[in-house]
């Protein structure tokens, strides 16, 4: 069969492919608009890569409809010879449309249908719509949804704003200037709602790119009943990214200010033990244990751990059976409890529970040589206490002599 000859004028200048949505520069030369548009994005300079002219940065490109008819009637035609039909592109994302469905946002009667058509946007064209200011009006429409005890709309809207949010500056601003986001997205928590697991999931992983978001200011501001949300998120464990994003967030809010000892003050060690006692995923009990070596850094997190009659056991037993940066964590945990906690009846339980076994078992073990010095660090000052103990299995007393 003869080769096909493709008419020139359907080539695009830079791809040299078959144009699939030509337009026209203000040069008057046509491309095909992916290629175009790729060129003008990185190029040095914006110029015309045909003519040479120089193009306008905010350059106008003008869909060249008819060619496009032209290129997909011949393509039909072809298509027994192995030419794909070319489909009709998509409609570029007018600015001026997103404006209009912004303000609707403001119209009762207009919102939730607005919702629905942004949603669909919010697909493919995320970074667009955070340029025209898609999710500060989305975080503007959840604090109204708060303040009215209103629920229609929050899924979409939470939606949108996952699907939008880019670390920028603006998002940054939009947060801190609405510090009463924080109050609407733990206020959805607590909220009987339409399909709760899946808006409360997005309401935890939306609060947590908020919390990223946040200054530091607002961060030391956060009141004791935003810990306690957090905690009972984790104590209801109605889904498994929902606990994550609790966790994320708890680590976050624990270095500023006060956090550390309001997160302490709302039960968070009992909830702590009791979650990872389940043997929850791996990552989960990353976290859990990255929370609690922060939390047992103070003299009250200790306290509240130690209160716990399983705790020293359930890190005892993760130690060399989850991951390195479990292990990490939980030599640090034991590390913090026997220089500052190491009471007759602390240490006993330690050796009971199996603690000096396993960390006995970190000095022979696969280990970084950093974890080993933190394991004999915690052996070394007791072992005057633990080295004629029966608990403790004799080779690894001998090989750690």
């Amino acid at each position: 069969m003869d080769e096909i000859e493709i008419p020139q004028y359907f080539i695009c200048p830079i791809s040299l492919q078959i144009m699939k949505d030509p337009v026209t520069a203000v040069t008057g030369i046509t491309y095909d608009r992916e290629s175009i548009e790729q060129w003008l994005k990185t190029a040095k300079d914006t110029i015309c890569p045909v003519t040479k002219q120089v193009l306008p940065s905010s350059s106008c490109l003008t869909p060249n409809h008819t060619l496009r008819r032209l290129i997909q009637a011949w393509s039909t035609e072809n298509a027994s010879g192995g030419i794909d039909r070319v489909p009709t592109p998509k409609s570029p994302l007018c600015k001026s449309r997103l404006l209009k469905l912004i303000r609707e946002l403001e119209v009762p009667g207009l919102y939730v249908n607005a919702l629905k058509k942004l949603q669909v946007l919010a697909k493919d064209n995320s970074k667009f719509m955070e340029e025209a200011g898609v999710p500060k009006a989305m975080v503007l429409l959840l604090i109204r949804c708060c303040n009215q005890s209103k629920t229609i709309g929050v899924e979409q809207a939470l939606r949108i704003l996952y699907l939008t949010w880019t670390p920028s500056g603006e998002i940054k601003a939009a947060v801190n200037e609405n510090h009463r986001i924080i109050d609407c997205l733990t206020w959805i928590q607590g909220c009987d709602i339409a399909n709760p697991v899946v808006v409360k999931t997005l309401a935890m992983q939306v609060l947590k790119r908020v919390i990223e978001a946040a200054n530091t200011r607002l961060l030391e501001k956060l009141k004791p009943e935003f810990m306690e949300e957090m905690l009972r998120v984790l104590k209801l464990k109605f889904s498994q990214q929902a606990t994550k994003s609790a966790l994320q967030i708890l680590i976050q809010v624990c270095l500023w200010g006060r956090n550390r000892s309001k997160i302490v003050q709302a039960n968070a060690m009992f909830e702590l033990v009791e979650l990872e006692l389940e043997k929850p995923e791996k990552n989960i009990t990353e976290l859990t244990f990255n929370l609690l070596a922060h939390l047992c850094s103070c003299a009250d997190g200790r306290a509240e751990f130690l209160s716990h009659a399983g705790s020293i056991a359930m890190v005892a037993k993760r130690i060399l059976r989850v991951s390195p940066a479990t292990d990490d964590q939980a030599v640090h945990i034991l590390s913090l409890i026997s220089k500052n906690a190491a009471t007759k009846e602390v240490l006993s339980e330690m050796l009971r529970v199996g603690a000096v076994t396993k960390l006995c078992m970190v000095i022979q073990a696969d280990c970084s040589t950093f974890l080993k010095q933190k394991a004999r660090e915690v052996l070394r000052p007791h072992s005057n206490i633990w080295n004629n103990s029966p608990c403790i299995a004799v080779y690894l007393l001998t090989r750690y002599q």
